[in-house]
């Protein structure tokens, strides 16, 4: 061999010599190291280390060190096997459980596809009390904004006209919504001055 022992060829060495079957490669690397002053020196070295490793004792982890690891562990699952798996769940071990549930699960379907049937049978009925509440909310919901813009502003406003209660109202809007701006202008004004005078001290 015309050149130096490669560090796997070292370990092959090392693992022959602690009686690891190596094959029959191994001959000619103890022939070039008996042969070769530096390969021995290297060999010597790794021999040494691989002495103080099987010296050091042997740690195990805990028995909770896999969870406690695989609880940062972000595995992904596809989501056609977390629904199976959620549908196994469910399902329960017991075999009369199970065709309980079943009996129940047919039940229930019955029971909604009798109420659908009955639903689409009314629904002129369904559709006119709808209406008719929709119609009753909305009376309610003006006789309370009638009695509210009266209480606001007088039983003037019960007599005048769509326009005038309608003007009157984005006149108050609009009034709100300018004093919010000024609010929030005047709180960052403030902030801005305390930061300046943070800063000069």
């Amino acid at each position: 061999m015309d050149r130096h022992l490669l560090p796997e060829e070292f370990d092959l060495v090392v693992d022959a010599d602690a009686g690891v079957d190596a094959g029959f490669g191994v001959a000619p690397l103890r022939a070039h190291v008996r042969a070769c002053a530096e390969c021995a020196a290297e060999l010597e070295e790794a021999r040494l280390v691989a002495a103080e490793l099987d010296a050091m004792p042997r740690l195990a982890p805990g028995p909770r060190f896999a969870d406690r690891v695989m609880q940062d562990v972000q595995v992904f699952e596809p989501w056609h096997v977390a629904l199976g798996d959620f549908a196994r769940g469910l399902v329960p071990a017991s075999p009369a459980v199970r065709a309980a549930a079943a009996g129940g699960l047919l039940a229930g379907a019955a029971v909604l596809t009798v109420a659908m049937v009955w639903l689409a049978a009314r629904a002129d009925a369904l559709a006119f009390t709808g209406e008719a509440a929709l119609a009753r909310f909305r009376a309610g919901f003006w006789a309370a904004a009638g009695d509210l813009a009266a209480a606001l502003f007088g039983d003037a406003v019960r007599t005048a006209d769509g326009a005038l209660v309608a003007g009157a109202g984005a006149v108050f809007v609009l009034t709100l919504v300018a004093a919010m701006l000024a609010l929030r202008a005047a709180g960052a004004a403030g902030r801005e001055a305390a930061t300046v005078a943070a800063r000069g001290e």
